[in-house]
């Protein structure tokens, strides 16, 4: 990775800033996009501490003036782009009978219309490099889970926007593959309304949903994004990576 650049979105905590640093620890240049300018700030001095290059970029990218702002000032530093993190996200719980319609349009442009303009932005930038996109998804996107409608439907559609996407642009020679995480260990479900002792709960929970029997950590989801961003997975493209301690090979418990 020595010398590339990378964006990753949704750097400034959990599997997006697992991944902004597993990049940035092999030698590239890391562009962390997120909305917390003080996690942004962690994030740059932890990298900073073992020699790694992170730029902060604050920018919220439902906005398509900062997506842009995002894509023309990376390339203005760096002069390419050569992979795309696209790690940002909300959680929120709904099932079909209660779900208002502003939480529906807030995760669908979160979780997927951001991530599609994004895409869509990078492409010329990531033909002259030959580069390749990873898209996190949810293990949420290939099973059904009770109250979880919206967000399980916005993950869906980012696996088939992945699966798209890759027949698009093999001809160009981007990659584009995705990750489907089991429940890790990040701020995504509080940020989503649990609070403090309801998320213990459910991370005890989830040991007995989870076959490996326990949660996972963002690091070994960033340790994944990196495999398929390099050239070890040169020949991989189209696919959805299932990183969940088995949880979606069982039915309901």
């Amino acid at each position: 990775m020595e010398g590339k650049v990378v964006i990753v979105t949704g750097g400034s905590s959990g599997i997006g800033r697992a991944a902004a640093l597993e990049f940035a620890r092999n030698g590239a240049n890391v562009v962390a996009v997120g909305r917390n300018e003080k996690e942004l700030g962690e994030l740059r001095k932890e990298a900073k501490d073992f020699g790694g290059t992170t730029k902060s970029h604050l920018a919220d990218i439902c906005e398509i003036t900062q997506v842009e702002r995002v894509v023309n000032d990376t390339v203005g530093q760096f002069g390419q782009i050569d992979i795309l993190v696209n790690a940002a996200g909300i959680i929120l719980n709904g099932s079909i009978e209660d779900t208002v319609i502003e939480d529906w349009d807030k995760m669908m442009n979160i979780n997927v219309r951001s991530m599609f303009y994004l895409m869509n932005r990078c492409v010329p930038e990531l033909e002259k490099s030959k580069g390749n996109i990873v898209n996190v998804s949810s293990v949420a996107g290939t099973r059904a889970f009770p109250n979880l409608l919206a967000y399980s439907v916005s993950k869906a559609a980012v696996d088939q926007l992945t699966r798209c996407a890759a027949l698009d642009l093999a001809p160009k020679g981007i990659r584009v593959n995705a990750v489907n995480p089991g429940v890790t260990v990040t701020k995504l479900h509080k940020r989503g309304g649990m609070n403090e002792a309801d998320y213990k709960k459910f991370l005890e929970h989830s040991k007995s949903t989870h076959p490996i029997g326990r949660v996972g950590k963002p690091e070994e989801v960033a340790n994944l994004i990196y495999f398929l961003a390099s050239e070890k997975a040169g020949w991989i493209t189209g696919v959805t990576y299932d990183i969940d301690g088995g949880r979606a090979q069982t039915c309901a418990r």
